[in-house]
């Protein structure tokens, strides 16, 4: 599969603190890639490198092969970048930008212009300088997707975005993964990378912890699980399956915390007559909190 996205032991450090430290990533092309951390974990610092705005202090970068230090301008050419911090010219309306952006890119579809103000319900007209916190989100929002970027890099793009709008900015998210594009994520609202992301990653304190798809990784999470029988739960037997960490029971119902595959729990439990299984499927803040507390998945 071809990448889109690698780094080789990338590090930045400011002064004598690191900020980011040995990062080796490859994001393949045609995915949304999540990428997760809690604040001052290095996401800001990773997504300005791609971006070229910083120089590694070792390592290197490339998008589409492109060395983002070597070869700048041509890595640039192929990313379309949103800021977590977005700032554009007060005096200029959102038009002006916008036509402003799409000259120095050598010219894009106006047609697409408007078809992306549409959905996202903003009115170019109105000087940036008057715009709500929101309303400047959707022209930043706008301006990385217009010219039809080969990869996006997105750092907290729905900040301020109400929830309609942040519906309408996810659908973009898949079109453009489904038009073979790749989408590199920085969120804090793990529901909404959740809801679109292919595969994602973890960083903490720096460094690169978990690499996974989320079906992969949500398979491998710890999950809940109730199962109710038509008499007393064999709850002696349940907790000496090697995939179950807790079991207890209240009436004829177990409820259990089960970690890795439920196949060995199922057969120890069948002959036993379970009338009814309920899974609690854990979601993908759930994984990343467990992450933070107990150092696992």
């Amino acid at each position: 599969m071809e990448t889109a996205i690698r780094t080789r032991r990338l590090t930045k450090r400011y002064r004598t603190r690191p900020a980011l430290q040995d990062l080796d990533l490859e994001v393949p092309r045609n995915v949304v890639f999540g990428y997760l951390g809690p604040n001052g974990a290095g996401k800001t610092t990773t997504i300005r490198l791609l971006a070229g705005l910083l120089r590694p202090s070792a390592g290197s970068a490339e998008i589409l092969g492109r060395d983002t230090v070597r070869r700048r301008e041509e890595a640039q050419r192929h990313i379309g970048y949103l800021p977590g911090d977005f700032a554009v010219y007060r005096d200029l309306t959102g038009e002006q930008y916008l036509r402003f952006i799409g000259n120095l890119r050598g010219g894009v579809d106006r047609s697409f212009v408007d078809h992306l103000a549409k959905r996202l319900d903003l009115d170019r007209s109105v000087r940036v300088g008057g715009l709500s916190h929101g309303n400047r989100q959707k022209l930043g929002i706008i301006q990385a997707f217009m010219h039809r970027p080969d990869v996006l890099i997105l750092d907290e793009p729905t900040a301020g975005l109400d929830p309609l709008i942040q519906r309408e900015f996810l659908g973009l998210v898949r079109e453009a993964r489904d038009e073979g594009r790749t989408v590199f994520l920085s969120s804090h609202i793990l529901d909404e990378v959740e809801a679109v992301a292919d595969m994602v990653a973890i960083l903490r304190h720096g460094r690169l912890v978990v690499v996974e798809s989320v079906e992969n990784l949500k398979a491998r999470a710890v999950r809940r699980i109730d199962l109710v029988f038509e008499g007393p739960p064999p709850v002696a037997a349940l907790r000496a399956v090697p995939a179950v960490r807790e079991a207890r029971s209240t009436g004829h119902t177990a409820h259990l915390v089960v970690e890795g595959s439920m196949a060995g729990l199922l057969a120890v439990a069948a002959p036993h007559g379970v009338e009814h299984v309920v899974t609690h499927e854990p979601n993908l803040e759930e994984i990343f909190v467990r992450y933070y507390t107990t150092g696992k998945v």
